[in-house]
């Protein structure tokens, strides 16, 4: 069972991830209240002492040499790249947005996108929000249709009746 002052320190102890790291990178920049914290929180003490044991470790690595030539060759390999003939308008599109500056080309692609939105949104509308015709015409023209089509009904069975009794 938590006690009240484990809540408070738990409480308190939310954030202090990067005063953590201020207080292992610029110890006078960090305030007191976080030095008292630190020195009371068992912790906060043990993330000091993770924090400080991988900055020690990353001083003490050195990375990979690298050969002095490799500069020399990358830009070569780049001027190469710039400068041989794309296979079609798509490889041409694709070599300029990666190699050429893009700063003008965001704005234009942004603009392109947001019209395609608009003038689709504004299809869609234009097809399924099309004005309805009222019920009540659509009702008016099929009763109208039936009773065209009763009356041809009608007429073909007075024929037929006038027929049975003039044969009869």
């Amino acid at each position: 069972m938590e006690t009240t002052h484990t809540k408070r320190m738990k409480s308190i102890c939310t954030g202090m991830e990067s005063k953590l790291a201020d207080l292992l990178l610029d110890p006078d920049s960090v305030s007191a209240k976080v030095r008292a914290h630190v020195d009371e929180c068992e912790n906060c003490r043990g993330e000091l002492r993770e924090l400080k044991a991988t900055m020690s470790l990353l001083d003490a690595w050195e990375g990979p040499e690298t050969s002095p030539y490799f500069l020399t060759r990358l830009d070569a390999r780049m001027r190469e790249e710039r400068q041989a003939a794309p296979e079609g308008w798509f490889a041409r599109l694709r070599d300029r947005l990666a190699f050429g500056p893009s700063m003008h080309v965001r704005p234009l692609a942004a603009m392109a996108l947001s019209m395609t939105l608009l003038i689709g949104g504004g299809a869609y509308l234009a097809v399924w929000d099309q004005p309805q015709a009222p019920a009540a015409d659509a009702a008016v023209v099929n009763d109208l249709q039936m009773l065209d089509s009763n009356a041809q009904l009608l007429d073909q069975m007075e024929a037929m009746s006038t027929a049975n009794d003039n044969g009869d």
